[in-house]
């Protein structure tokens, strides 16, 4: 699976921030030999939080391209991304194969394989509705996401502190929100699997997005998947290791 260079893109998700790996690309670069790790956020998060977020995930991954390019970090990548920045990784893949050598995709959710209900549990309505359209601080913001996101908020309490420490810093919109939740309502993935190798993880007690719609890809893609017993929505931050196996035995 190795490139030349063995570049590895990471990719977060819905208004998060490269910050939001926390130490797991270190532990990635330990484990997986000579990886070379490069983040991108994406617009409207992060270091980019004052640009407009785009409405659809074609023009993320263009943007994604672009700024790879304007680096001089010449393809082929690898990609691993969460949620969001997995439906980005997709098109990547679909759209330009030969710049993509393999994909991981962590618990994400996209048409036509589950239904909306599905990807994105009705449980989280209430509160997410409450953040994107009244708005709240940046501490109820982060709160929210780490309990939805993680099933070990309670142990997670110097997280949460950084978390809404970055937040304060570079604040994502409401506005950029929406636009993000817009683009990853609106993407269609292709029913065949890209042209690429893929490795699907997802976690059976992830609270935002239900477990069957990583099956409903693997499934549709005919492609290696590995579920977590036990964590939760964000993986990397709850068992890092295990992704760090899996990705291990996969390659």
């Amino acid at each position: 699976m190795s490139t030349p260079t063995n570049t590895w893109i990471f990719l977060r998700g819905l208004t998060r921030e490269s910050r939001h790996w926390g130490d797991f690309p270190v532990r990635f670069r330990d484990s997986v030999i000579d990886a070379n790790v490069i983040y991108l956020d994406l617009p409207g998060n992060g270091s980019l939080h004052a640009m407009r977020s785009p409405c659809s995930v074609q023009d993320m991954s263009a943007y994604c391209r672009n700024e790879l390019a304007r680096c001089g970090i010449k393809p082929p990548y690898n990609v691993l991304a969460m949620s969001l920045g997995a439906m980005v990784a997709t098109h990547w893949a679909a759209s330009y194969p030969d710049e993509i050598t393999a994909c991981v995709l962590i618990n994400t959710s996209m048409r036509p394989f589950s239904a909306f209900h599905r990807r994105l549990r009705p449980g989280n309505y209430a509160a997410l509705f409450k953040l994107v359209v009244l708005g709240g601080s940046a501490g109820e913001w982060e709160e929210t996401i780490l309990r939805i996101t993680s099933r070990h908020a309670s142990e997670h309490a110097n997280v949460l502190e950084r978390w809404i420490a970055w937040r304060q810093e570079f604040p994502v919109s409401r506005r950029n929100a929406i636009r993000q939740l817009i683009a990853a309502a609106r993407y269609r993935a292709p029913v065949v699997k890209p042209a690429v190798r893929a490795l699907v993880l997802t976690s059976k007690h992830d609270a935002l997005v239900d477990t069957r719609c990583s099956q409903a890809l693997a499934a549709a893609w005919n492609c290696s998947i590995a579920e977590h017993p036990s964590a939760g929505h964000d993986i990397p931050l709850d068992d890092g290791a295990w992704v760090i196996k899996q990705i291990r035995e996969w390659a």
